[in-house]
């Protein structure tokens, strides 16, 4: 095994050749140093590790070789080697996070007066350049603005709101991207290829991913993981033991249970997250990610291609995107967005990824959410509105793009009546945020039929204090106007009584007085009887 500096160091692109991704920076200053226009200022942005440092030492390289100025620096000749190794006197990096005051600027200033001591140029390289004050910048300002001869200056920054305008204007900009999941495979594999460490495809797309777009990082993760497994082969079960990423079968174990609707399996394949030792913080967000990959597959027709991994694995992630439909990827991907902010705010990340998993499997527990769900897969199945116009069904959980076998040739009212009783309570919850009352009322009526252009809804028997109470003109228009929402038919409401004073549970109908009684407890109100409201009027007259 090698000793001496990191992988990262030892690894680190020397030419413009070896550097992955990054295309239209490397191909302006290729252009740049064959035709002899090097800017004397750059603003190098991006993500930490994607290779801005890098890029200004190859810049360098490119001036001061002995055989150029080149775009391809031999890497041998004493300039190569000492920019190489972070020893020329040439090439000065700098980190602004701990040299940001103005007296660090000002000596700065007085180095620049001297001329390069055995190369071409002088490159100063200030890491972090966003961390300097504003009176740092201001000092800095003057030497930007009349550079000395064969100076340059690269300024790295993450964060470049915070880098003064008047500096970044008088420098040329490039946008580092982060790298895709393929590309840090890429230099993953060549890496390991050098080093003589045995891993697998798998295990390298499992560090990719965890290093979040980071060279460095994932180099730093896979010297880790030779440490770990020191002269063994590296597999993923220990990249998922080291880094605490979940296993790609647990993930696609939880996505098929929320498409069988199957909130046991749901909430066995958390447990089976939470036994093999993962952080479900990170299963969170691991699972985020798988679900974006399935959503792009869904709504690309195929994975992006700085989402891949492997061959094998994007496969299996194109099949079972095919397997689950959008509304419950979206679904999952909001419940997930919710969840880490729940866990952001001081919850229990495995109670909430518990919760995202039972949820997803299992929607109609949260009767908002079936309702956009039923939204949803209406537009997807291609419904329309019009109530004498065929609509096809789509069952729970099934993709929205599969219709029945044997459509029904007969004209349908949009919704039947199945459907109509699975979306109700979503209707009386959605009427609740806007009119308590009204759904008090409706919580005691059931559908019973549904027609081309209304829908029957039943009180029971001895409810006929509640009918004529939901039948007022504004409570009827409340109550259509969400329903329309919900279900996505423009039926009107009809009441009507039913055959007994029960529910179909059994459970004794509700009263006027009971529903009196429950309204001011529920909102601490006060009873007025009709002499009460003429002595007031009096009074007040």
């Amino acid at each position: 095994m090698s000793t001496g500096p990191s992988l990262y160091r030892r690894h680190r692109p020397r030419t413009f050749g070896e550097v992955v991704g990054q295309e239209h920076v490397v191909r302006t200053l290729r252009n740049a140093v064959e035709q002899g226009k090097v800017h004397h200022a750059y603003l190098f942005v991006g993500a930490r590790g994607t290779g801005k440092t890098s890029m200004a030492k190859i810049l360098a390289a490119c001036l001061n070789c002995e055989q150029g100025p080149t775009t391809e620096p031999c890497g041998r000749c004493e300039s190569c080697t000492s920019i190489a190794a972070a020893t020329s006197l040439d090439v000065i990096e700098m980190d602004a996070a701990s040299n940001n005051s103005v007296d660090d600027i000002r000596d700065l200033r007085e180095r620049v007066a001297y001329a390069p001591v055995s190369g071409r140029h002088k490159v100063y390289i200030l890491d972090e350049a966003h961390m300097l004050s504003t009176q740092a910048w201001n000092a800095f300002l003057k030497t930007l603005e009349e550079p000395p001869t064969r100076t340059i200056f690269v300024l790295a920054t993450t964060e470049p709101q915070k880098v003064l305008p008047t500096v970044a204007d008088r420098c040329h900009r490039f946008d580092f991207g982060r790298p895709s999941i393929s590309q840090v495979v890429t230099v993953l594999r060549r890496v390991s290829d050098q080093e003589e460490i045995e891993i697998d495809d798998h295990a390298l797309a499992l560090i990719a991913r965890h290093a979040t777009g980071s060279f460095r990082d994932a180099l730093g993760t896979l010297e880790q993981l030779r440490t770990y497994k020191v002269g063994e082969a590296i597999a993923p079960s220990d990249v998922i033991a080291v880094v605490g990423v979940a296993d790609d079968e647990l993930l696609r174990a939880a996505i098929e249970a929320i498409a069988a609707r199957d909130p046991a399996q749901a909430l066995r394949t958390a447990a089976a997250l939470a036994d093999s030792g993962r952080d479900p913080g990170q299963v969170l967000r691991d699972l985020e990610s798988y679900a974006r990959e399935l959503l792009a597959v869904q709504v690309l027709g195929e994975l992006p291609i700085e989402l891949r991994m492997t061959p094998e694995r994007d496969q299996r992630v194109a099949q079972q995107a095919q397997s689950v439909s959008r509304s419950d990827v979206v679904r999952l991907l909001d419940l997930i967005a919710g969840a880490l902010e729940a866990t952001a705010n001081g919850a229990q990340a495995q109670i909430q990824l518990e919760l995202v998993l039972v949820k997803s499997a299992a929607p109609e527990v949260d009767p908002s959410t079936t309702a956009l769900l039923a939204r949803i897969e209406r537009l997807e199945a291609g419904g329309v509105s019009v109530a004498s116009e065929p609509q096809e069904q789509t069952a729970p959980g099934a993709p929205a793009s599969v219709a029945p076998a044997a459509p029904d040739p007969a004209p349908q009212s949009g919704i039947d009546l199945d459907r109509a009783l699975e979306l109700w309570p979503a209707v009386v919850a959605q009427v609740r945020e806007r009119n308590a009352l009204l759904a008090a009322l409706l919580a005691e009526a059931r559908p019973t039929a549904t027609g081309e252009s209304e829908l029957t809804l039943a009180f029971p028997a001895g409810a006929a204090f509640l009918r004529r109470k939901a039948e007022q003109e504004e409570h009827r228009r409340l109550a259509a106007e969400v329903w329309r929402g919900v279900s996505g038919c423009p039926l009107a409401l009809r009441y009507e009584l039913g055959d007994n004073d029960e529910h179909e549970d059994g459970a004794p109908a509700l009263s006027g007085e009971e529903l009196v009684r429950r309204f001011i407890e529920e909102f601490d109100a006060e009873e007025l009887h009709e002499e009460d409201s003429e002595q007031r009027e009096a009074q007040e007259g």
